[in-house]
Formats: structure tokens, C-alpha cells, sequence
């Protein structure tokens, strides 16, 4: 089993392969370049740079690597602009991608405004299809994820992910369901029953068989509640009995009809304090039953330090502070008055 988590690639790509190495992770998730910014990185990484990741990852035996795209890609646009950025900025990821040896690239369908769904889904696939004229793909697959199905979000029922995935079989893309979003989205995952309900719901619409990774985050959010909200495995909504019956399905596994070798389960879990990554991945290996057979983790190693929490609550009472500023403002004029 392939279990770990998304890690930054803050000073080199190199750091996230050291951080899930150190996190006891044998799988990956990353970012490559800044996810909330158009010119957030360069198209292109230096050759030296993708060869001395892609050998040491090889090193560390660390795979599948998944990518994943900038959040602000909207392949369902309809304006012309955020269109052909979107498209130049999913060109792009996959110009990474390739260049990284990544496994998979994982893209959010977007949302579809005031387009029908039928639409936005055509959109997509066209989309797509232009981001990867001229790029020799080789064995990165693209995979469309599930949406919590906030606002005009596409992809929030599985059959929107499917016919997404169908109108791309021409470039072998698959999907990522993420727990989380499909709890939001109204699949109730907690219970045995409700379980194999959503995967009769996957084989009749996208086929197991084409989700070869998993976000495995709980919810913040109660069943239905439409809005994307991670939180630790076993704090949430979801409950980690429910993660334990997932990870421990016999259909997920790689000796299973509809197994797939070296499926990966990864966690996007928030970082509240220093360890919580570390965690969050003991955590995953635990409920999957093979807490002994885990690679090791670095004790008290995290992604978060004392001294970045420090930095994070400054800047927050920073932000803070503007906001009493115009609210004591507010109450003089309303006493004058």
C-alpha cells in the first residue's frame, strides 16, 4: 500500500521528497509551483534540477508522485481570458509534470458559472485536450478530482467526474476522489452500508478501476454540507473507523479484480501544530493495519517549525488588527449619530 501526504517544495523540489521521507511516507503529493498565483513558477524546470529530483526519488524508492494543479485553473470558463490562462497554466503543469517523472497530474474540473453542466463538462474536455497538444505525456496520467460542490463547482456528483474522464480516454486520464468532498457532496462513506453504496455508485459511473488515487482527508463539514473543509483523519465528520473500513476495503487493495498496484492514499490534512503532518500519516498507516510494516518516520520532524507558527500568528493578528481598527471606527459613528 502507498500512503502519504501533500509536502512543500519550499527552497527545492528536493525538500518535499526529504519531507516524506522524514514524515514515514512512501507516497507524495506536491505542488509544482505556487498553486494561488498565475506566475507562480516557471513553465519549465532546469533539466539539472528534474534530473537530481527524479534520481532521488528513484533513491528513496518514493512513488507514485502525484501533482497538483494550480488552484486558480478554471477549465470550465467561459470567459475568454481566464479560458486561455487556464489552459496556458494547465500546459504548463503538465510541462512540469513530465520533466518531474510524475505518476499522475490531479485537476479540479472548476466551475461552470452560468453554464449549463452539460456545457461546462465539453469545456473541460476541450480544455484539456489543448493543454496537452505537444506534450509527449509518456506516463503521466491526468486525473480529474471530485469537488465538494461549492457554488457552481462541476464535479461535485460522480457522473459529472465520469463523462469528464470518458471524453478524455484518447489521453488515459482517470480520477482522484477525494473523502472529504465526496462526503460534502452528499456520499455518505461512514458506514459499511454507505460505503458500498458509493462504490456501486463509482462502478456504475466512473469504474473503480480508473481511481488510482484517493484523498484521504476527514471533513469539517457534516454530510451534504457542499463546502470544502479538511480536517485531521478521525477528528471529523467522517470518524476514523470509516477510514479504517477504506483503507482496509479488500476492492482497494492490489491483489483485488479492481485493485490497482500502488494505489495511493494521500493525505491534504491541515497543519494546525508542528507534527500534525506526522501524524496525520502514523495515523493512516494505523487504521490501514500496517502501523509495523510503515517506513519510520523522523521523531518530532514536521513541515510546520515553532518558529513558522510564530510567523503565522503574527501575520494573523496582523490582519486582525485593521479589522478592530474600522469596527471601534464603526461604533464611535453609530454612538454620534
Amino acid at each position: 500500500m502507498r500512503i502519504g501526504i501533500h509536502t512543500s517544495i519550499a527552497g527545492s523540489f528536493r525538500n518535499a521528497l526529504e519531507a516524506a521521507r522524514r514524515l514515514g511516507c512512501n507516497a507524495l503529493q506536491i505542488f509544482s509551483a505556487s498553486p494561488r498565483m498565475w506566475a507562480g513558477g516557471v513553465a519549465r524546470i532546469p533539466d539539472a534540477d528534474a534530473q537530481a529530483f527524479r534520481a532521488r526519488r528513484k533513491e528513496l524508492r518514493l512513488g507514485p508522485l502525484v501533482i497538483h494543479a494550480n488552484y486558480l485553473i478554471n477549465l470550465a470558463a467561459a470567459q475568454p481570458m481566464l479560458r486561455t490562462r487556464s489552459i496556458q497554466a494547465f500546459h504548463d503543469e503538465l510541462v512540469r509534470g513530465v520533466a518531474l517523472g510524475a505518476d499522475f497530474l490531479v485537476v479540479h474540473p472548476g466551475s461552470r458559472g452560468d453554464a449549463t453542466t452539460e456545457q461546462a463538462i465539453a469545456s473541460i474536455a476541450d480544455a484539456v485536450k489543448q493543454a496537452a497538444k505537444r506534450v509527449r505525456l509518456g506516463t503521466l496520467r491526468i486525473l480529474i478530482e471530485n469537488t465538494a460542490g461549492m457554488g457552481t463547482a462541476v464535479g461535485w456528483r460522480l457522473e459529472e467526474v465520469a463523462e469528464i474522464v470518458a471524453r478524455l480516454q484518447d489521453l488515459g486520464a482517470g480520477a482522484c476522489l477525494d473523502t472529504a468532498h465526496l462526503f460534502a457532496a452528499g456520499y455518505d462513506i461512514r458506514s459499511e452500508t454507505g460505503l458500498a453504496e458509493t462504490f456501486a455508485k463509482i462502478d456504475g459511473t466512473i469504474g473503480l478501476e480508473y481511481v488510482p488515487v484517493f484523498h484521504v482527508n476527514d471533513s469539517k463539514v457534516p454530510l451534504g454540507g457542499r463546502v470544502d473543509r479538511h480536517e485531521h483523519i478521525g477528528k471529523g465528520k467522517i470518524g476514523a473507523e470509516a477510514f479504517r473500513r477504506i483503507l482496509r476495503h479488500p476492492r482497494l487493495g492490489a491483489g483485488s479484480p479492481h485493485g490497482l498496484p500502488g494505489r495511493a492514499f494521500l493525505a491534504e490534512t491541515p497543519i494546525d501544530r508542528p507534527g500534525d503532518d506526522r501524524r496525520n500519516v502514523a495515523k493512516l498507516w494505523e487504521l490501514a493495519g500496517l502501523k509495523e510494516q510503515a517506513p519510520r518516520a523522523e521523531k518530532n520532524f514536521s513541515m510546520l517549525t515553532a518558529g513558522m507558527m510564530k510567523s503565522r500568528k503574527k501575520l494573523k493578528r496582523g490582519r486582525r488588527k485593521p479589522r478592530l481598527e474600522r469596527m471601534k471606527r464603526a461604533r464611535k459613528a453609530q454612538r454620534r449619530g
